[in-house]
């Protein structure tokens, strides 16, 4: 059961990911950008759930000439289109330098998603941790394989019948049934 404080914020640069991972990379070769905004959007989805995080996914939106949006997808998962002239950079930065004045850095981790170098110094210096690309991809591919393992695990048992997993008072009393038998004398 998740807390009702997730236990760290992740601020993700998208750009950046779909550069580094190299599934998302071939997505947007292939299928296009918007392809690969989704897959890396749906693989942090179930990630940050597993992980208890709150999670933001940042993608540049500076060259469009629109005003910054931002999508909530639920109550700790939101996805941000910078401003017109704003890079994810700077708004992670923002982010940052505002999340070390608020109390909540007392009680959950602030955790950037980047490879870009400079971002890393930049937001470590306002005391957020710092994951590569590379790190998040492995983290990503790990706890999806282990929700699969576990789902595997408790998946049927090796009994075909659901009649199987009964006590054996209620397998008979099933089987009178069946054979159309009252169980009870008159």
């Amino acid at each position: 059961m998740s807390r009702s404080t997730p236990q760290g914020i992740l601020l993700v640069d998208g750009y950046n990911m779909i550069g580094a991972w190299p599934n998302l990379r071939e997505t947007r070769d292939r299928d296009g950008l918007e392809a690969a905004r989704r897959d890396l959007i749906e693989a942090l989805l179930s990630y940050s759930a597993y992980q208890d995080f709150e999670t933001e996914v940042v993608f540049d939106a500076q060259y469009q000439g629109t005003p910054g949006t931002r999508e909530v997808i639920n109550r700790h998962f939101a996805i941000f289109y910078t401003d017109y002239k704003q890079t994810a950079d700077s708004y992670i930065e923002l982010a940052c330098s505002r999340f070390r004045n608020d109390v909540r850095k007392f009680k959950q981790r602030l955790i950037v998603a980047t490879s870009d170098e400079a971002q890393r110094l930049t937001v470590v210096g306002y005391g957020a941790e710092c994951m590569s690309a590379q790190k998040l991809w492995a983290e990503v591919e790990g706890a999806t394989h282990r929700v699969r393992k576990t789902q595997r695990s408790k998946g049927r048992s090796p009994q075909r019948f659901l009649s199987s997993s009964l006590d054996p008072i209620a397998q008979q009393r099933l089987a009178q049934l069946r054979l159309g038998l009252d169980g009870e004398k008159k």
